[in-house]
């Protein structure tokens, strides 16, 4: 027993950055806070338009108009990152996502019913949030030390994934006793916590160029070019979500494979998200992986497998498992392709990065999305999963023929 206990202790996630580093304990705590936050806002902004519009069309383009600001801003938000002071860079981000959280529940409590400006300020939102994650993320590498970044991509993951469980709950409960207002000041008071860490951080000016060009996207791009390791990192990733992301399929599948409804489509589009709270939940084994592109390859092919699987699942439960699954594949990708943009790039560098992960991040799904929805439409929902999950194996084949140093990355000698 003794044994076993020391074995799920040292699969648990690894506290060491949380107990080791105060200002990266306060970022973190921020972020965990304010994410739950946002999350709320996320929720009720979506249940106020189609309570106004009673349209599952006019609900959906909260999704564009978050969208498009987040891939037009992405990049430049990392441009101005590694430009500028990032703390300063981090403070103008929440402080404005803060003040758009205010403005939301001043509309709420006014009784404006203006659709337009709910879509207005929420893409005023995704623009702070351009601003603030790559900011935010191309610090950590200054807050702790280069064997901890396992370890702290994996609190990271663990803190998003807490805010996209918890905060769609709570937000519904304050939304149910005390109206939209409830969940948009909560969220206001929430960035409270990311201001605090923010402003308590020391100034983190972006080192001294080591490409000795100037600051701009086109640069950043031409670096990632003749990076074959660091460009893996985000061609893996949309393989992963282009190809294998079951999402949009969820309503289809609850009615026609499983015979369920709303309930049914609420616990298929839950369990990814479960599964990657779990994954980082027993995290701890990551700081001891050291061949990060190999782990990467392995998560994405068990991500694909899982999602190939999920659509062969006619029993419910199985197809939930094989979901969570993904997400904890998902959660095990995200942490080692963050480590290696933080370790293998130059500080003047990782804003930039940071900014195309955002892009990736918002695009890829969305584009999953679209091709699901048309491999279904010609075929069936299922095959649409199936064929999606395999296409993603078939992808990251070919992309680790193509480039093979990939699977002998090292983190001990990080070659980007």
């Amino acid at each position: 027993m003794g044994r076993l206990g020391r074995a799920v202790r040292g699969s648990l996630a690894d506290i060491t950055p949380l107990r080791e580093h105060p200002p990266y304990r306060r970022l973190w705590f921020g972020q965990a806070v304010s994410g739950i936050g946002q999350q709320m806002t996320a929720l009720a902004v979506s249940v106020q338009v189609y309570a106004l519009t009673h349209s599952a069309l006019a609900t959906g383009l909260i999704g564009l108009c978050s969208l498009l600001p987040l891939v037009a801003f992405g990049l430049y938000g990392g441009a101005i990152a590694d430009r500028v002071d990032r703390r300063k860079l981090g403070l103008a981000g929440a402080s404005g996502a803060a003040v758009l959280s205010a403005g939301l529940a001043v509309q709420a409590l006014l009784g404006l019913h203006a659709v337009g400006l709910l879509y207005g300020i929420v893409a005023l939102q995704a623009v702070c949030f351009a601003i603030n994650a790559p900011a935010r993320a191309s610090m950590i590498p200054r807050l702790v030390p280069a064997e901890q970044l396992p370890a702290a991509n994996a609190l990271g993951s663990l803190s998003m994934n807490l805010g996209l469980t918890v905060g769609p709950m709570v937000g519904g409960v304050f939304i149910g006793i005390w109206g939209f207002q409830a969940a948009y000041l909560v969220d206001a008071v929430a960035f409270g916590a990311s201001l605090y860490a923010m402003w308590r951080l020391p100034a983190m000016r972006p080192e001294a160029s080591s490409t000795g060009k100037r600051v701009s996207v086109l640069e950043g791009l031409r670096f990632l070019r003749e990076r074959p390791n660091l460009r893996m990192t985000f061609l893996a990733d949309i393989a992963a979500m282009v190809f294998g992301m079951p999402r949009a399929l969820f309503p289809a599948l609850a009615a026609t494979l499983y015979g369920g409804g709303a309930g049914t489509v609420g616990l298929l589009a839950a369990a990814p998200a479960v599964g990657a709270l779990i994954g980082g939940l027993f995290s701890g084994w990551v700081s001891r992986v050291h061949r990060h592109g190999f782990a990467t390859s392995l998560a994405v092919a068990a991500w694909g497998l899982a999602c190939a699987g999920f659509g062969l699942a006619h029993d419910l439960w199985l197809g939930l498992l094989l979901l969570a699954c993904a997400g904890a594949a998902d959660t095990v990708s995200m942490i080692f392709r963050n480590t290696m943009l933080q370790a293998a790039a130059p500080d003047d560098m990782r804003g930039r990065l940071q900014g195309v992960f955002i892009v990736v991040v918002a695009g890829g799904p969305r584009l999953g999305d679209f091709e699901s929805g048309v491999v279904a439409q010609l075929s069936t929902p299922a095959i649409s999963a199936t064929t999606g999950g395999l296409a993603c194996l078939a992808t990251l084949a070919l992309l680790l023929v193509r480039y093979p140093s990939f699977l002998r990355y090292d983190s001990r000698t990080p070659t980007p």
